[in-house]
């Protein structure tokens, strides 16, 4: 065989090989691209699911108009829930309301609705399923935001996942509501303390999270007060054991009588009265209380206008209240 004859073979043969290569190489591809029937089974069997009158049944908003809801209910048809058929709210607004993508929950009203879609309500299913999640945030005391409705004798009303709430106008705020009108409109923070969904009652409460955070609050401060520091209050109320001052902040202190002065009194009424402005040393903090003392009160005392912005380095004048000297002085080496 010559030498150019085989040289024709050897080319013949690598174009031979690189069209198989090819070959394997598309069908490799087209392989990848195109799935098997058994990728949509789920998907198949769930649209061919029977559904009836009753069914709770979640779908993603695909459409908004202002008339109606389109949801994909991953179904062979789409369902619909009327303008009339999405909340008990009276302020409600579709355009506001709901958004695309979002992901709602509906009782099938008809399987049909005359245009091959399926007719949902969004109000029943809120009647069935919220009742379960105030339930729970009741017990958890979760804190919703809601907004005020409108008034009624008593108190106001408001909407919490589609159910109408009531809250009494001693539930409203800590301090007294004289003008409920005031509160329409008005966003507030509230939680749940009654959820009777055999009676349909359900009622908020913001007066409870306005204690909850003042507790919180105070404990705060209290808790960043100093032991001997010396400050100016004003006498609250006076009591035969001795008297509230409030030292700012909102925190108040118990002077007791036997710290008012070095004689001994019958009254504290014998040397201070409500509304005077005392000065006193913080002279011990626990379980939240504060007790104060006037007669501890050195000459020439650095006086703390602002309890709460005391320094951590504050000194009294003998050992810093938050040094290592503090912690060891009864302890004998």
């Amino acid at each position: 065989m010559s030498e150019e004859l085989k040289n024709n073979e050897n080319e013949l043969q690598q174009d031979t090989n690189s069209s198989v290569d090819q070959n394997s190489t598309t069908s490799d591809v087209v392989e990848e691209v195109i799935p098997s029937m058994d990728d949509f089974k789920d998907e198949i069997a769930r649209s061919f699911k029977k559904i009836n009158e009753g069914d709770i049944l979640t779908g993603t908003v695909i459409g908004i108009s202002e008339a109606e809801v389109i949801l994909d209910l991953g179904y062979y048809t789409e369902g619909i829930i009327k303008l009339e058929e999405l909340s008990n709210d009276p302020s409600f607004s579709i355009k506001a309301d709901v958004t695309l993508g979002e992901e709602l929950s509906a009782t099938v009203l008809r399987e049909d609705d005359g245009h091959g879609h399926i007719l949902l309500s969004r109000k029943r299913a809120d009647d069935i399923l919220a009742w379960d999640q105030l339930k729970v945030a009741m017990d958890s005391k979760k804190i919703f935001s809601i907004k005020i409705a409108q008034t009624v004798n008593a108190g106001v009303v408001t909407y919490l996942l589609g159910v109408r709430g009531f809250i009494p106008a001693s539930q409203l705020s800590l301090t007294y509501v004289e003008d409920l009108e005031a509160w329409v409109g008005k966003e507030i923070d509230a939680v749940v303390i009654t959820a009777d969904v055999e009676n349909k009652k359900l009622v908020l409460s913001g007066k409870e999270v306005e204690r909850d955070r003042e507790i919180k609050d105070r404990k705060s401060k209290i808790s960043r007060l100093q032991i001997g520091i010396v400050t100016t209050g004003t006498v609250e109320k006076i009591a035969p054991y001795g008297a509230f001052v409030n030292i700012g902040e909102g925190l108040s202190g118990l002077l007791h009588i036997s710290q008012i002065c070095d004689k001994r009194i019958k009254s504290p009424n014998d040397v201070i009265k409500e509304g005077e402005t005392v000065t006193v040393k913080i002279i011990d903090v626990k379980d939240g209380k504060v007790s104060l003392s006037m007669k501890a009160v050195e000459e020439k005392a650095e006086v703390i206008q602002e309890v709460e912005e005391t320094p951590a380095s504050y000194s009294t004048g003998e050992e810093a209240t938050t040094g290592l000297a503090a912690l060891l002085k009864n302890i004998k080496l």
